[in-house]
């Protein structure tokens, strides 16, 4: 198994892999009369509904992993009709949104199969929709709950006006019920796609390091790694692995477009590599 080097480079200029047809700053624009109204309606039910207790009950369900079993490709093929509603960037398949991520990295790192590998399946655990779970439930920007939402979260957390959390003065304050530090392995997150697989590969046979997996369990939290919010809740750990959430943002990102790549000419290489680092059946 390749080890994994401790420091990454961050390309300061996006615009390597960024799509010509579209600049930096029209990526994540958020601002409420620029965003289609389905995105307004996620975030809005999302903040509404994203309590402690849901997060928690969501948690304990679906890390049961008795929903599915299937290989990992098999999960992305799943994506192939999915569209994510919560995203003003794209309206394309979530797989093909996949495989012009890992493409992006495979460019740029090509020597890092287990970042290539990573970027294919970041978003696999958006399978919770095929299957029933409400794409508010699912999809965007992760928070963490129990304790005050940031200013930096999408709409300036004017949404959770009606959340029952706001209301308890347990859970509305700053650290709410963490203390100072206490890393984010300990903080609850609003229920997504993120923690989802993050659980399915930890319950199940994985190769990938761990720095990967901070990758997959924290690519939504843009408040964290973009917004530079909640370090307070953050140990040192959680501070080193920033570097590769950050590096791997910008291809999650501005990879973002309409051109669709050749997926059958592309797949026999990631099948290679999900064997390699995800073999055999998983249970989801």
């Amino acid at each position: 198994m390749p080890t994994t080097p401790e420091t990454v480079s961050i390309h300061a200029d996006p615009s390597e892999y960024r799509p010509e047809h579209k600049e930096k700053e029209n990526f994540r624009d958020f601002r409420i009369h620029n965003v289609p109204e389905r995105v307004v309606r996620t975030y809005q039910a999302m903040h509404t509904n994203q309590t402690l207790a849901y997060a928690k009950g969501k948690l304990e369900q679906w890390s049961k992993l008795d929903h599915a079993e299937m290989t990992i490709m098999e999960a992305l093929d799943k994506l192939n009709t999915f569209l994510d509603e919560s995203d003003p960037d794209v309206d394309i398949p979530n797989a093909v949104h996949a495989f012009q991520t890992a493409e992006g990295i495979r460019k740029m790192h090509p020597d890092k199969e287990w970042l290539q590998l990573t970027a294919l399946i970041h978003d696999i655990g958006k399978v919770m929709a095929i299957w029933g779970e409400p794409q508010w439930s699912v999809v965007g920007d992760t928070f963490p709950v129990g304790c005050a939402p940031s200013k930096k979260i999408v709409f300036d957390a004017e949404l959770f006006k009606d959340n029952p959390n706001m209301h308890d003065s347990k859970l509305n304050t700053r650290l709410g019920i963490y203390q100072e530090n206490c890393g984010l392995e300990n903080v609850i997150m609003s229920w997504g796609h993120d923690e989802y697989l993050y659980r399915v590969l930890k319950g199940n046979t994985c190769h990938l390091p761990e720095e990967a997996l901070y990758i997959i369990r924290f690519h939504s939290f843009y408040p964290w790694h973009t917004g530079g919010d909640y370090m307070y809740l953050c140990n040192k750990k959680d501070i080193e692995m920033m570097t590769w959430v950050r590096e791997f943002n910008q291809f999650d990102l501005y990879t973002k477009c309409p051109d669709i790549p050749d997926l059958d000419s592309l797949k026999p290489y990631y099948q290679t590599l999900a064997e390699k680092y995800i073999p055999g059946v998983l249970r989801w």
